[in-house]
């Protein structure tokens, strides 16, 4: 899984990468929040995102606002404040959970493991919209009970697109995580499929929508 650091301080993302990777985490930095808005950008597989405070240009709760105009991935704040008002803001902007520094090894590990299962219970394991049923755990989709038979494929692309919903995902992202970073084709094949996607799922075709000369993504009221 991928963690998103985003702290001024170069010891302390350090520090942090350092006990995530032993975990077996990947990691990417953010030097401050635009950096940190870029990499979200960059990186849309992003499964967490640990985000200081006080940082110049722009403070870790100017930040959240701008990663929540792109994005829906969990947030844990990292602070050297112990007031309780910088907690709470934190909370009510609608982060998962708040660390306090300076925070042991284990204080972190355990805060970022039950902030990705709790993510996980929430993500549902069957999108159901009236009669279209998408099955992730199965690997099916279905309308009105019948199997439409898509491949692996345009499965892992459908996929992909529901679990970041309303979020565009960008022809080279896709490519990117359902043919992997090594993929020499023509790009053009990811269009291909959304158009095999949308002829298979009839008129739930029209849940995928296109964003011209970006990429795509899935509406989900």
């Amino acid at each position: 899984m991928k963690i998103l650091v985003i702290d001024d301080e170069l010891n302390m993302r350090r520090l942090i990468g350092d006990y995530l990777r032993n975990e077996g985490f990947e990691v990417i930095e953010g030097k401050d929040g635009f950096d940190g808005v870029d990499k979200i950008i960059q990186h849309q597989d992003t499964d967490l995102v640990l985000l200081d405070v006080r940082m110049p240009k722009m403070d870790g709760y100017e930040t959240y606002v701008e990663i929540r105009e792109i994005s829906n991935v969990p947030v844990i704040f990292l602070t050297a404040l112990d007031e309780v008002y910088h907690e709470v803001k934190g909370l009510k902007l609608g982060a998962y959970d708040y660390i306090t520094k300076p925070f042991s090894y284990e204080v972190l590990i355990a805060r970022v493991n039950n902030c990705l299962l709790k993510v996980r219970e929430q993500t549902p394991a069957v999108i159901e919209i009236n009669t279209l049923l998408i099955n992730l755990s199965n690997r099916e989709i279905l309308i009105e009970g019948q199997n439409i038979g898509v491949t692996q494929k345009e499965f892992e692309v459908i996929a992909l697109l529901v679990h970041n919903k309303s979020i565009v995902m960008d022809r080279g992202k896709i490519l990117d995580r359902v043919w992997g970073y090594d993929y020499d084709g023509d790009p053009r094949t990811v269009d291909t499929h959304i158009k095999t996607l949308r002829a298979k799922m009839l008129h739930y075709g029209k849940l995928i929508k296109t964003v011209r000369g970006v990429g795509y993504y899935f509406e989900i009221d």
